[in-house]
């Protein structure tokens, strides 16, 4: 790995290495290194090695907007945050996962709130009661997570490298609420297309909104969950007097 990347803007949660951590070693955003870190059991453990994600999720969305995403190299993010190549590839498969791999740990959780919604609610509205949890808990989370927030939309609409990789986030969540869907409604999604037809409608009336929040310079999350509500009463009237 090339030790002359430059240096990356300064970017949140980016941790300087102490002068006695060795070359290569990864380095936990307070300070210690991966070898070094106290044993006080699995939850520390766990939340440093989230710190050192976050941090290198950070230090790469500030390289991607300052000089593109195409051009930023994996040398230069693991630059910004001190750490080895092979910490990096620890957390990402490749470049793309520090983007679309925040989006994932979101959809697992808007899935298990999916799941916990009440047994009798319709399914297009379970699926919007839902998002609305989802952006709220974004919006409520801080604002270094509600600016990480606006700055990974920013990229993924700036992009065109990482369309391709969005739709097939897509699919495979859209896959996994139709089977949620199938379930809450007792049937097979094998044999009856209404879960993954509902999750479509769904999952196009989202995209809209978020869209027309990219279209309209919109990235605050309070800004784009007011205008996903609002997106809600447009889609509840199209399926009342369109279809």
């Amino acid at each position: 790995m090339s030790s002359s990347a430059p240096e990356a803007p300064n970017a949140p949660n980016v941790p300087d290495r102490p002068d006695d951590v060795p070359a290569g070693a990864a380095v936990s955003p307070d300070g210690a290194s991966a070898a070094e870190a106290p044993s006080g059991g699995g939850g520390l453990r766990e939340r440093k090695k989230r710190r050192t994600r976050t941090s290198l999720i950070d230090a790469a969305l500030v390289l991607f907007l300052a000089q593109g995403y195409d051009t930023t190299t994996v040398d230069e993010i693991v630059a910004a945050v001190h750490v080895s190549q092979r910490t990096f590839f620890r957390y990402f498969a490749t470049k793309e996962d520090v983007v679309t791999g925040f989006f994932d740990e979101h959809d697992q959780w808007f899935a298990d709130r999916l799941r916990e919604r009440p047994a009798g609610e319709r399914p297009f509205t379970a699926l919007f009661e839902t998002l609305r949890m989802v952006l709220k808990e974004i919006a409520d989370s801080g604002p270094e997570d509600a600016e990480r927030f606006r700055r990974i939309r920013r990229v993924l609409e700036a992009e065109p490298a990482l369309k391709a990789a969005q739709m097939a986030r897509y699919e495979r969540t859209e896959g996994l609420l139709a089977r949620i869907i199938a379930e809450r409604e007792g049937v097979d999604p094998v044999t009856d297309p209404r879960p993954e037809m509902v999750v479509a409608f769904y999952s196009g009336a989202t995209r809209v909104a978020f869209e027309h929040c990219a279209h309209a310079d919109v990235w605050d999350p309070k800004d784009i969950a007011a205008r996903v509500e609002a997106m809600v009463d447009v889609a509840s009237a199209i399926l009342r007097d369109w279809i």
